[in-house]
């Protein structure tokens, strides 16, 4: 369970910001898609080991209270055999709650430490959701970005065979190359406005998968999920 918890920490520190420039460098959404591959089967495993957590914080509490029980009927009838004089009952009866008792405490303290776990698991796994629709928004922009990439590396390849063109002295030729120039420097006009504003769109979902995971949890503590 430790390792596992340690591979979702690992996973939510991760620096998305470096995880979109490792893409955008390489030319590639590989990186990313690769990390939510991670997220995912590390989200159904922590699913899995909180459902399993759960449910033995649900087992140890059936048994508590069986036991509490237990526990009662013996104080009750130790009283009872007190009252009648029947001290051998007595005392085969207080043992009975004594060994019941210390069998009481000890799943309190394994129903805590579970439930404890369990919360963690609960929390982990709020933390990790958030961070998936974080990076799967994050890669639909950058695969948005990566094609504008791909056509500006077309549009230098056209670029260069305008150059040729622009000296070849025909006027109408020369017109359709201004015109296609003029349609290029639109387009790249576009791609500089939406790299601009990338990095601001990052901290948004960033900030807004934190405020989903914080009131995700909230709602859980009032009941409300």
């Amino acid at each position: 369970m430790a390792s596992l918890l340690e591979k979702v920490s690992t996973l939510i520190s991760a620096n998305l910001h470096a995880l979109v420039d490792e893409a955008l460098k390489k030319n590639n959404i590989a990186v990313i898609d690769q990390y939510i591959r991670q997220v995912e089967d590390n989200l159904e495993d922590l699913e899995d080991a909180a459902a399993t957590v759960g449910g033995n914080v649900r087992s140890l509490k059936r048994k508590l209270d069986a036991y509490e029980d237990k526990a009662h009927e013996l104080d009750r009838a130790i009283d009872a055999f007190l009252m009648e004089g029947n001290e051998a009952a007595a005392v085969a009866a207080q043992s009975k709650l004594n060994s019941t008792q210390r069998l009481i405490a000890s799943y309190k303290e394994q129903a805590e430490r579970q439930q404890q776990e369990y919360q963690k698991l609960l929390e982990a796994k709020v933390k990790l959701e958030a961070r998936l629709a974080t990076m799967k928004q994050q890669r639909e922009e950058l695969s948005a970005m990566l094609e504008l990439a791909k056509s500006k590396e077309i549009s230098v390849k056209t670029i260069k065979s305008l150059d040729d063109l622009m000296g070849v002295g025909d006027a109408d030729i020369e017109r359709m190359a201004q015109s296609v120039y003029s349609r290029l420097d639109k387009a790249s006009a576009a791609a500089e406005m939406h790299a601009t504003s990338l990095d601001q769109q990052i901290d948004d979902v960033l900030e807004r998968g934190t405020l989903d995971a914080q009131l995700a949890e909230r709602r859980k503590k009032l009941g409300l999920a």
